[in-house]
């Protein structure tokens, strides 16, 4: 029966992108709401020195936030790769210790938040105006740290459980409720900051309880208490899995943290002082995070549809969608340039009333520290796109490049040279130099796109052969680039007449995903560095991590049936169990690779080597981050071999030799 296609293959793309952003938007708006919400009654409640305080408290909550979606994403993704590879007990081993172990860091950080509050609080930028409002404040929040971090962590998982809904609907719920209590706390009880805290923190409780009331009924897999004993691997896989939403969490913390205090300093030789400038830039910058969350639901909603096309050559629908997500997300920009422009004075007010020093830096920091926001709708779609399609080096560069490798050095620079309006100019110009390259890697990456589709592959049955063996047997070879491992596998299948496979999964796994067979070769058995920062959890599986999950289901089923030689794609680790299996490590010496890579893949010398070496570290990293195991460690094979010793066919000889002696033939 014909395998149907992927909806992401046909489907209007305009349709598929209402399905997946708008849950999206909703979701990131929500998270973006319950830090305005706060700002807006403590503004009308306190006045701007409680929203100063709550701004030099914020990275406190930003650093748990880090914590949590680590863990939570990290979980997330483990959980899916581990239900596409049907290891639902792994699956559960990864989501229960996701949640014991965010559990206990929560733990830990409210106790160390609790303690040391006052050292943090002046490590972010707190003055003494503002120290009693934030020391009230971040205590309370500090008490609810668990529950907002637990909270978050199960809401990630919840999505990937397949219940996207009810993890929008805990949060609406809790934002919902702190919309209530706010004002009740503030004004009717005249409780201050204090009163938003605790706010915020029943709202935080109420998100947590609906949350773990989940965890009975999950769809995929069973927590029990097994699941709930930590393992030192699972959580080392979980967190590495995580580590992009961390990344990014913890470079806003930076920012935040640095800007602060340049802002109490500069501020203070100015007109405006110390305080005004924390508090504005501060409701400045979580209004622009409005902005931010809507582009980013808009392009991670697209990343599926995105990544999907790319892999499978619909090259077209690739640049269809690119186009409409940058169309929407350059409105979106527009239509903020132009209210930060026109009515920064009505913008701030809806955060309290100041004087007039705060309403003109209030005026000021909208105008020229958003003056370039119109280039968010290009360069923040871009870094996403980039994660789609695999481009994990391009993508970091693009995600931090603002944040860390602009922003952070244009505060120090230009806040030296022209004080606390330097801080000002540091937005467009870290905006400015993002939007640049953002637009040359885009020019160029569409550039290279082919206006071409997928022709249906037609795959061919695998050819009867007459095996010599008595007994079941599979070899794996796992090999260096240019060492002939390839060479080796197919002589030994030659020899022992059984089946070989290797390119062969190519074609398979092409028709099983509705991915191109250049793409499957082009990206299977290699990782890059830095593509476990880049590997938050939005929509499922990656098609990396798809490809790894068919090939481990081909390999299951080919050598469960007959006698065969398996040529990478961690071979070895996959049927790790089975006592049928002979794993074999193919290496030699660099010179040797590179004389073997210039005679038969017709590389200049220098360029074999790089070759050589980037090809190894790729193959080394997807062998690491799918098995926790190293790729050359020999302890993981039956026999290594240095196939320069003997050369390839003696090398045959030799695996061969040990294959029948163990076989009993």
């Amino acid at each position: 029966m014909e395998k149907e296609e992927n909806i992401l293959g046909y489907e209007k793309i305009g349709k598929l992108m209402r399905k997946f952003s708008i849950p999206c938007i909703i979701s990131l708006l929500v998270n973006s709401l319950y830090n305005i919400v706060d700002q807006i009654f403590i503004g009308w409640g306190v006045g701007y020195l409680g929203n100063g305080a709550t701004n030099v408290v914020f990275p406190i909550t930003m650093i748990c936030l880090a914590f949590s979606l680590m863990f939570g994403d990290g979980a997330s993704a483990y959980l899916s790769l581990k239900l596409g590879e049907k290891k639902k007990k792994e699956a559960a081993k990864g989501v229960g210790n996701g949640i014991v172990v965010s559990t206990i860091v929560s733990i830990l950080l409210c106790i160390i938040s609790l303690i040391f509050l006052p050292i943090l609080l002046n490590l972010f930028g707190c003055t003494e105006n503002l120290k009693d409002y934030a020391v009230g404040y971040g205590y309370i929040i500090c008490i609810g740290l668990p529950f907002s971090m637990i909270g978050t962590t199960l809401n990630s998982i919840i999505r990937a459980d397949g219940s996207p809904k009810y993890a929008m609907i805990s949060m609406v719920l809790g934002a919902i409720l702190n919309i209530i209590l706010d004002p009740i706390f503030i004004f009717v009880f005249k409780m201050g900051v204090q009163g938003a805290a605790i706010a915020t923190v029943i709202s935080q409780i109420l998100t947590f309880i609906i949350n773990v009331l989940y965890i009975k009924k999950f769809k995929n897999v069973v927590i029990d208490k097994e699941n709930l004993k930590l393992k030192f691997s699972v959580v080392k896989k979980v967190s590495l899995l995580g580590i992009s939403s961390f990344i990014t969490q913890m470079s806003f913390v930076f920012v935040v943290a640095v800007e602060n205090n340049l802002l109490a300093k500069y501020g203070a030789s100015s007109k405006f002082g110390s305080e005004i400038p924390i508090t504005v830039l501060g409701i400045v910058m979580k209004i622009s995070q409005i902005l931010n969350s809507i582009i980013v639901g808009i392009a991670v909603g697209a990343q599926p549809i995105l990544g999907y096309n790319y892999g499978a050559e619909k090259y077209d629908r690739v640049k269809g969608t690119l186009k409409i997500v940058l169309i929407l997300s350059t409105i979106i920009s527009v239509v903020a340039f132009i209210l930060f422009q026109t009515i920064p004075d009505k913008l701030i007010t809806i955060f309290g009333s100041g004087d007039a020093n705060y309403m003109e830096f209030a005026c000021l920091s909208f105008r020229i520290y958003l003056l370039l926001c119109i280039c968010n709708g290009i360069q923040i779609p871009s870094g996403i796109f980039f994660q789609a399609i695999g481009k994990s080096t391009k993508s970091i560069i693009l995600s931090l490049s603002r944040q860390i490798l602009f922003l952070m050095p244009a505060l120090v620079v230009l806040g030296k040279i022209f004080g606390i309006n330097g801080i000002l100019y540091a937005g467009p110009f870290a905006d400015g130099l993002a939007f640049v390259i953002s637009v040359i890697l885009l020019i160029i990456q569409v550039k290279n796109l082919k206006n071409s589709n997928v022709a249906s592959k037609i795959i061919e049955n695998d050819v009867s052969i007459n095996e010599k063996l008595s007994k079941n047997v599979v070899i794996t070879i796992s090999r260096e680039y240019g060492s002939g491992g390839r060479y080796v596998g197919r002589l030994i299948a030659e020899k022992l007449g059984i089946k070989l496979y290797d390119k062969e999964f190519i074609k398979k796994i092409a028709e099983e995903t509705g991915l191109s067979e250049e793409y499957v070769e082009n990206n299977e058995q290699k990782r890059e560095a830095l593509s476990a920062l880049n590997s938050g959890y939005y929509f499922g599986l990656s098609n990396s991590d798809e490809l790894f999950v068919k090939e481990s289901e081909l390999i299951k089923e080919v050598s469960s049936n007959k006698s065969c030689v398996i040529v990478g794609r961690c071979a070895d680790f996959i049927l790790k169990d089975k006592d049928n299996v002979i794993k074999v490590f193919v290496y030699s010496n660099i010179d040797d690779k590179i004389k073997r890579a210039t005679k038969i893949y017709g590389f200049d010398k220098k360029i074999a080597e790089k070759e050589i070496k980037r090809i190894d570290k790729l193959r080394a990293n997807h062998y690491k981050y799918y098995t926790d195991k190293e790729w050359n460690d020999y302890s993981n094979y039956d026999i290594c071999i240095n196939s320069d010793v003997l050369g390839v066919e003696k090398s045959a000889d030799m695996i061969c030799n040990m294959v029948k002696e163990k076989m009993g033939i």
